[in-house]
C-alpha cells in the first residue's frame, strides 16, 4: 500500500541494481583501506608494515576518506531509491524474508552511522560519548557482514536486471549520471587536501597542503598538548635494552651527520602533505647506543596525556635511512607546532605516529 504512493519510475530495480553496485564497490574499497589504516596504527605483534613505498599510507588513506566523502551522494540517491520497500508493509512474511529485512536493517544503519561519523571525525567535531576509532573499525564488519548477505540475496536479481535494457532509459540515465556527477564534484573538492595540484579546488577539506606554520598543515598544536615552550634544559635520552645510555642535548645531535629527506605527513582525516625535513639518521642516533638490529624502539613525547603521545618503531623502519629525528623543516628549525625540539619522521607511517615533541627512546 505504501509503495503505491511513490509513482516515479526512479523507484525500481534497475536504479537501485546500479547503485547497489556502485555502492559495493565503494563500501569493499572503504573496508579494505580501513582495515590497513587501522592496523598500521594498532598492528599485531605477527604484523610489520614496510616502510617503503613511501606514500603507501598517503595514498591509501586519502582513497579512504576521499572516496568515503563521495560515497555519500551514492547512499542517499540509493535509500530513495528503495525508500518505499523500506517501509512495506507487512515488514515480512516469512522466516526467511525477516532474516533478509534484518540484513537490511544493519546494513542500512551501519552504512548511516560509518558515513556520518567519518564525516564528523575529519571535521574534528565528535557530538558522541564512545571513541570514534574502535566505533568505526567494529561497525565496519557488521557492515561488510550485512553486505554479503545482501549480495547473496540480490545476486540474480541485480544480474538479471542490469542485463535487460529497459524500454525507457532515458530518466533513468540521466538520474545515474546526475549522482555520479554529484559524487565526482565532491571527491574533487576534497581531493585536494592530498593532491597539491589541485589544493586550490579542496573547498571541503579541513586541511591543505601549504597552509600552516612552515608551510605544512598542523592537526595537534603545542597548546593543545600543553607544551608552551621548548624546556631550556632539554635532552634526548635513550635508554632501555642500550650498549651504553645516552642523553643528547641539541648541539649533540647536531654534531651527528645531519640529512634532509623529502617526506608527507599522512594523517587518518585523509589529508597528506609533504615538507623537506633536517635532522639525523633515527638509525645513527641508535648505533650510537649500542642498539641491536632487531630491536623495537618506544618514542616517547614531552606531551603528557594523549593516546598517541608514544610510538613504536619497528627495525626495519628504524634502519630506513629515511627515518629522522627531524630538526628542522622547510629550511628552517622546527616550530613548536611541529615538534620542537625534535620530532619522528618517518616513510610510510600514519600521521598520529610520527611523534612530535620527542623527549626519549627507550629500546626493547
Amino acid at each position: 500500500m505504501i509503495a503505491g504512493r511513490f509513482t516515479s519510475r526512479l523507484h525500481d530495480e534497475r536504479v537501485a541494481a546500479w547503485l547497489g553496485i556502485a555502492l559495493g564497490v565503494s563500501f569493499g574499497t572503504a573496508f579494505v583501506t580501513g582495515l590497513i589504516s587501522h592496523f598500521m596504527q594498532h598492528p599485531p605483534g605477527w604484523l610489520h608494515w614496510p616502510s617503503r613505498p613511501v606514500n603507501l599510507y598517503r595514498v591509501t588513506q586519502g582513497l579512504h576518506v576521499i572516496g568515503g566523502l563521495a560515497t555519500i551522494p551514492l547512499l542517499l540517491a540509493k535509500l530513495w531509491t528503495v525508500y518505499p520497500r523500506l517501509f512495506q508493509w507487512p515488514p515480512f512474511r516469512s522466516a526467511g524474508q525477516a532474516i533478509e529485512r534484518g540484513a537490511v536493517f544493519v546494513l542500512v544503519g551501519g552504512a548511516v552511522f560509518q558515513l556520518a561519523t567519518g564525516l564528523f571525525n575529519i571535521a574534528y567535531w565528535y557530538p558522541f560519548p564512545f571513541f570514534f576509532t574502535v566505533a568505526h573499525y567494529w561497525t565496519a564488519y557488521l557492515v561488510v557482514g550485512a553486505l554479503v548477505v545482501h549480495v547473496a540475496n540480490q545476486a540474480s536479481k541485480v544480474r538479471h536486471t542490469v542485463m535487460t535494457r529497459p524500454e525507457d532509459a532515458v530518466p533513468r540515465r540521466a538520474f545515474l549520471l546526475t549522482v555520479a556527477a554529484a559524487s565526482g564534484a565532491v571527491a574533487l573538492a576534497t581531493v585536494g587536501e592530498t593532491l597539491s595540484p589541485l589544493a586550490r579546488l579542496a573547498l571541503l577539506a579541513p586541511r591543505r597542503p601549504g597552509t600552516g606554520p612552515q608551510r605544512l598543515p598542523v592537526n595537534k598544536t603545542a597548546y593543545a598538548a600543553g607544551i608552551t615552550a621548548v624546556p631550556p634544559e632539554w635532552r634526548l635520552r635513550v635508554t632501555g635494552a642500550v650498549g651504553r645510555e645516552l642523553s643528547l642535548s641539541l648541539a649533540d645531535l647536531r654534531a651527528l651527520p645531519v640529512r634532509t629527506v623529502r617526506l608527507p605527513i599522512a594523517c587518518v582525516e585523509g589529508w597528506s602533505a609533504s615538507g623537506d625535513w633536517e635532522g639525523v639518521r633515527l638509525r645513527d642516533v641508535l648505533r650510537l647506543a649500542g642498539v641491536a638490529d632487531g630491536a623495537r624502539v618506544r618514542v616517547e613525547s614531552l606531551e603528557r596525556y594523549g593516546a598517541y603521545r608514544t610510538s613504536w618503531v619497528e627495525p626495519r623502519h628504524w634502519h630506513d635511512g629515511l627515518t629522522l629525528l627531524a630538526l628542522g623543516l622547510n629550511g628552517e628549525p622546527l616550530a613548536l607546532d611541529h615538534g620542537a625540539p625534535c620530532r619522528l619522521i618517518a616513510p610510510d607511517r600514519p600521521g598520529v605516529m610520527q611523534t612530535k615533541w620527542v623527549g626519549g627512546l627507550v629500546v626493547a
